[in-house]
């Protein structure tokens, strides 16, 4: 699955990012996980670049500087377990924070299923998993999470969803269960779905464990997804949701659109991000 840029693609992509760092003046030096209700933690669902290897996510998470990755299973295998460490760790070596892994499906209300899946996260030392689970698995999977203390993020899909649309779907559905199973809120679906995405983000408080970003031009309509910044979600107030309840998980972004070819959108969608960032005041990491 190794595609190809153009050097029209790479050079466009660059000089956005290079703009947006000159005005900015800020530094994206890669740091420890910082802790400051300050900071907005800017990462990468590696979902983004489905369409390419290892090698290549390595090089684009590079051009983003930044250390913050959510792995997909196709930059990140199941199976065969025994490989799972060694993979996790070039990741490590190459320079970034492992923060998430999926999003994993949980459809079967088995403990081998569940276990095998949460062995593959704990082998990636990985600490949250942002799934999509049945709610009928949900009891059987809380029994894991207090036994592997993995965090678990479930994810919002939108209307399609028949299990989880919005993250209030989510948070009815764990109120009741250990602080652990939470929310990875997705806020374009969460947007398609008729969820106000800040009170959400206070409604959720310590169970928001991920955060995936995408923007869209008409709220209601899937196929609208623009880069981040040319659509209708309302990012400033987001940031500063997510400052309010001292969130301190990461902002990943996932970007669905023009998988041959993604990094000029990402990197504007970075870009704006971060200078929406920088004008509230706030940091990004």
């Amino acid at each position: 699955m190794i595609a190809s840029m153009t050097r029209r693609s790479l050079l466009r992509g660059s000089a956005i990012l290079a703009a947006s760092a000159a005005t900015r003046g800020t530094s994206f030096a890669f740091a420890p996980h910082p802790t400051n209700s300050d900071t907005i933690r800017l990462g990468i669902a590696s979902y983004t670049f489905r369409k390419f290897d290892r090698a290549h996510l390595i090089d684009f998470m590079h051009q983003l500087k930044t250390p913050y990755l959510n792995l997909k299973d196709v930059h990140l295998p199941m199976t065969p377990l025994d490989q799972v460490k060694g993979i996790a760790d070039e990741y490590r070596a190459a320079g970034f924070i492992l923060t998430a892994a999926g999003n994993i499906t949980f459809n079967k209300d088995d403990d081998a299923d569940i276990r095998q899946k949460f062995e593959y996260v704990k082998t990636a030392g990985i600490p949250i998993m942002v799934c999509a689970p049945t709610r009928q698995v949900l009891p059987r999977m809380e029994k894991f999470v207090k036994e592997y203390n993995i965090k678990m993020a479930i994810h919002n899909h939108g209307p399609e969803d028949k299990n989880f649309p919005s993250p209030f779907d989510v948070l009815d559905a764990v109120k009741n269960m250990d602080e652990r199973v939470g929310l990875c809120i997705d806020v374009g679906h969460a947007t398609r779905a008729g969820a106000d995405v800040p009170k959400a983000i206070h409604a959720a408080g310590p169970r928001l464990h991920d955060l995936h970003v995408k923007d869209l031009a008409d709220g209601k309509v899937k196929e609208s997804q623009v880069a981040v910044g040319d659509g209708v979600l309302p990012f400033p107030q987001i940031f500063r949701a997510l400052q309010e309840i001292n969130y301190p998980g990461c902002v990943d972004l996932e970007y669905e659109i023009n998988a041959d070819d993604p990094m000029p959108g990402v990197i504007k969608s970075f870009a704006y991000m971060r200078g929406v960032i920088a004008g509230m005041g706030l940091k990004s990491a």
